[in-house]
């Protein structure tokens, strides 16, 4: 058997990445059949997971010989075989250290039998669940996560944008002058410089606030700007409307703590730069309170998601706030809101929608699996744009990280594409408590 592998499969791995069984190369995978039971609970519902379960168990009907419960049925070229797994008692380890007879427990029990029944093969547990997993080593069963979307490199997220020292006076005085720029070539960079990518450029007199735009393949100058009465207030805010106002640019990503201003800047350039869109459009996904479903809140569909949207109203109150309420600029707010060019929704709403000529904003993106940010860009019509925020410090799903969540995956696959923007914002800016709470606490 040389180095193959049997792999047991826990619900959380197929609910986060329903083709996950393509994912094991040429080793073996076994799903104990409470894993089928447990699909079968999230196969009704508008969410990303209830997707995943009702597709996944579709491809499992399609295989519709016995084999996938005696011989393991085969997943194709290069790939190992499927068993499910049904009846199999557990070891007298397991029983003896988890008595009770839940389904996690029950996972457990199938792959202690298969590293009795196949001792020449090593067996894996692979969850999402740090609890499970813990529970699978004080008994000796190997485990690991899922990582086959995992992300290595997340130091970008832990530092402010690229410092160049040491410029040629002439090209940052050349960068202040020149509309078109200077070209990228001129400069001899101490680092890789991806696409769409700020940084300051500094000499020994003079400093810049500069983007490469890959279109042009030169170094622009960043201005600080005003977007619908909101003023940057740091050279990263800058930053960020300067990839958030070019049309060219259609995917964006900006990170950063909270009260870094993400939403606020995405909201503002939106609003600034209406004539380019039909609509303006604001989501997030609905994360449930102390793990129960939004259903026991009362009220209709509107009512019961209204206090998850309430963060994105406030910023657009704040925005409201920088002019006079009799305004014409808070007037055409209002008239918008009613002729429903700008809306704000829950995320689980705006599935199964070609979305054309918007500026499509989602927040805490960092809650949503890398299946479902594949899912949301795919609905992008012509003229739309994308902008996602969010704070991986700040994940209140049980079965993702600072490494294998959607925002930080999109953003390690996209670095290098001229539609693409990223920009991590450190320096907070709510008020000077929040920053101190943010360092500190």
């Amino acid at each position: 058997m040389g180095n193959k592998k049997n792999f047991v499969l826990d619900t959380n791995v197929i609910l986060h990445d329903y083709n996950c069984i393509k994912n094991f190369e040429e080793n073996d995978i076994y799903l104990p059949i409470v894993v089928i039971e447990e699909l079968d609970k999230f196969k009704k519902g508008n969410e990303q997971i209830n997707f995943n379960a009702r597709e996944f168990i579709r491809e499992l009907d399609n295989i519709t010989d016995n084999s996938l419960f005696t011989d393991g049925a085969e997943l194709g070229e290069g790939l190992g075989h499927l068993f499910v797994v049904a009846g199999r008692k557990a070891t007298k380890q397991v029983t003896d250290s988890f008595p009770d007879s839940i389904p996690d427990h029950q996972i457990l029990g199938v792959a202690s039998y298969l590293m009795e029944e196949k001792p020449d093969m090593q067996t894996i547990l692979v969850t999402k669940d740090a609890n499970l997993r813990m529970k699978a080593r004080s008994i000796g069963i190997p485990c690991e996560d899922y990582i086959n979307d995992k992300v290595i490199n997340t130091d970008i997220f832990e530092k402010s944008n690229e410092v160049f020292e040491d410029i040629d006076p002439a090209l940052i005085d050349r960068i202040y002058s020149s509309k078109e720029g200077v070209d990228i070539n001129e400069f001899d960079f101490s680092a890789v410089v991806h696409p769409n990518e700020c940084f300051i450029l500094k000499s020994d007199r003079s400093s810049v606030l500069a983007r490469y735009n890959p279109f042009t393949r030169a170094i622009h100058k960043v201005n600080k700007g005003r977007n619908y009465g909101i003023e940057p207030r740091n050279a990263e805010q800058a930053f960020a409307f300067e990839v958030l106002n070019d049309p060219d640019i259609k995917l964006v990503a900006l990170t950063g703590k909270a009260g870094t201003g993400k939403t606020l800047l995405a909201l503002a350039a939106a609003l600034n730069n209406l004539l380019n869109y039909k609509q303006v459009l604001l989501a997030r996904p609905i994360v449930s309170l102390s793990n129960k479903d939004i259903g026991f809140l009362p009220g209709d569909a509107k009512e019961k998601v209204a206090p998850y949207m309430q963060p994105l109203f406030d910023n657009l109150n704040v925005i409201k706030h920088q002019f006079a309420s009799n305004s014409t600029e808070v007037k055409r707010l209002e008239d918008m809101q009613k002729n429903e060019q700008l809306v704000i929704e829950a995320l689980a709403f705006i599935r199964g929608r070609s979305l054309s000529e918007t500026f499509f904003i989602i927040d805490e993106a960092q809650n949503l699996t890398p299946h479902e940010i594949k899912t949301i860009i795919t609905r992008a019509g012509e003229g739309t744009k994308m902008v996602f925020t969010g704070d991986i410090q700040q994940i209140d799903q049980p079965y993702l990280d600072t490494q294998s969540n959607g925002l930080v995956y999109m953003i390690d696959r996209m670095k290098d594409q001229n539609l693409f923007a990223h920009v991590n914002l450190i320096k907070g800016e709510r008020s000077q408590l929040s920053e101190l709470a943010s360092n500190l606490m």
